[in-house]
């Protein structure tokens, strides 16, 4: 009977949650689901300078924001350094490893000597087979796995396929430091096997790693995950990715307004398929997710598919749920105004948003495009809008002021019948009317209907905010 699936997301605290990291975190996360398997976070730490609280947490965030629920609680990889130096001592009782008493200088001339020979610079094995009875006195070793010097070491990766490793390119690298402290390489084998991790999936970056660490899984005599080693992200040139591209931390989407539902959407798509489809529910990627779905070749970020993406699912969404996230929106990212604004309008926001959402393609668009609704008189006008307020255009606004302020009936079919004859009887089209209307109610040269808009904020206040122009 096979074992549950379990999967890990192992990032290191050394700064935000990167976005390839949450796609990594979204194909480990989706494979347990699929499988009805549990998916653990651990949080490896041992870098104690670069390690940061605050880097921990916005991991904590950024998966909670996503909804990429873990299993369990967090694994901390510097507190299990104790296991870590039991298992590096394991190695040497059974003669899988060894005691290195090499100095700095030592290393660096083997470096230089292998250099000058056209090798890539490596261990030379020089304490391997030595006697500890020859060792310096007063130097604290290293302990160094003995990794085998013939034949293959082969990695069966989900997506790289059939990966071979000649032995000899291999040197014996160090498990545990000279001050008993553990290297990442035995630090991640031995919480991987603790942990029970069944399926490891990760950047392509690790796929050399992946023979190193399958040294010290046949040293002790444990069974070695299944591996699925995804292509980095790319930017739209080909490179691979970085801030220029819009590498950017997953907190820092969730403040230019993407929604977490798109943005699992469009990770996905970045190095997995379900046929052609391009749009579909986390339920959806739950049920379809394989590894063999993953892609072998780079997929490549592109701002403009992510923001395609988003506006579907801001179109899709309710009004109430908008609502709540453009509120959030607001004061994480300190717009205090419009902070205030959304929480005094609630109402008038919420029976506005079905206006609203076709037009605006991330949650910072929908507030802007609300920002009608609560400005303040009298209400800032966009250049572009300004140039629709002529002095002709503002006598015609006087004109129809007098017109609104006569309707007994202020619905938007009375308002368009008023204004469409009102334009008929100055010889105008309607849009001569409309625009400078838009402009004098929102300071904008779009917005919803605005004959909707006269209706959303009111008579009293459309009136003002047109006489504001009128008689500018």
């Amino acid at each position: 009977m096979p074992k549950p699936v379990v999967t890990r997301f192992a990032p290191s605290p050394t700064g935000y949650l990167h976005i390839g990291s949450a796609r990594t975190a979204l194909f480990s996360w989706a494979y347990a689901r699929h499988n009805g398997g549990k998916f653990l976070l651990r949080i490896e730490d041992t870098d104690r300078e670069r390690s940061t609280e605050p880097a921990v947490q916005a991991i904590y965030d950024g998966l909670t924001w996503l909804g990429l629920e873990w299993d369990g609680e967090p694994t901390l990889q510097f507190a299990r350094a104790a296991r870590h130096a039991e298992i590096a001592n394991e190695l040497l009782r059974r003669g899988e490893a060894y005691y290195c008493y090499c100095s700095q200088d030592e290393l660096a001339q083997m470096r230089e000597e292998a250099r000058a020979a056209g090798k890539p610079p490596r261990y030379n094995g020089m304490w391997r087979d030595r006697d500890p009875s020859e060792a310096p006195k007063g130097v604290a070793p290293v302990i160094r796995v003995k990794a085998p010097q013939t034949g293959e070491i082969v990695v069966n990766d989900h997506v790289q396929g059939k990966v071979v490793f000649k032995a000899e390119n291999l040197d014996d690298f160090i498990i545990l430091r000279s001050d008993g402290t553990p290297t990442y390489m035995l630090a991640v084998v031995v919480d991987d096997h603790d942990m029970d991790v069944t399926h490891i999936i990760r950047g392509d970056d690790h796929l050399t790693n992946a023979a190193r660490q399958i040294v010290i899984y046949n040293g002790m005599g444990w069974d070695v995950p299944e591996m699925a080693h995804i292509p980095l992200i790319h930017g739209p040139d080909g490179a691979k990715l970085s801030k220029r591209h819009g590498a950017l931390g997953v907190g820092a989407y969730r403040q230019l307004g993407y929604l977490p539902e798109a943005m699992i959407n469009y990770l996905a798509r970045l190095g997995w398929s379900h046929g052609d489809d391009e749009l579909f529910s986390v339920q959806q990627m739950i049920d379809w997710f394989s590894l063999e779905g993953l892609n072998k070749g780079a997929a490549r970020f592109d701002f403009v598919k992510l923001e395609n993406v988003n506006g579907h699912y801001i179109r899709e969404s309710k009004p109430e749920y908008l609502y709540e996230v453009m509120v959030d929106t607001a004061k994480e990212i300190g717009r205090d105004v419009d902070h205030a604004g959304l929480l005094a309008n609630k109402a008038t926001v919420l029976s506005s948003l079905p206006e609203l959402q076709p037009r605006a393609k991330t949650v910072l668009e929908l507030i802007d495009l609300a920002q009608f609704i609560y400005a303040v008189r009298p209400i800032t006008v966009e250049s572009a809008a300004a140039e629709q307020l002529t002095a002709d255009a503002r006598a015609m606004l006087g004109g129809a002021k007098a017109v609104l302020e006569a309707l007994p009936d202020w619905s938007v079919t009375a308002i368009d019948a008023a204004m469409r004859e009102f334009a008929e009887q100055k010889g105008l089209k309607l849009g001569k009317v409309a625009q400078p209307l838009r402009a004098a109610l929102t300071g904008r040269t779009i917005s919803p209907g605005i004959f909707e808009v006269m209706v959303l904020i009111g008579k009293p206040e459309s009136l003002a905010r047109i006489g504001d122009q009128a008689s500018a």
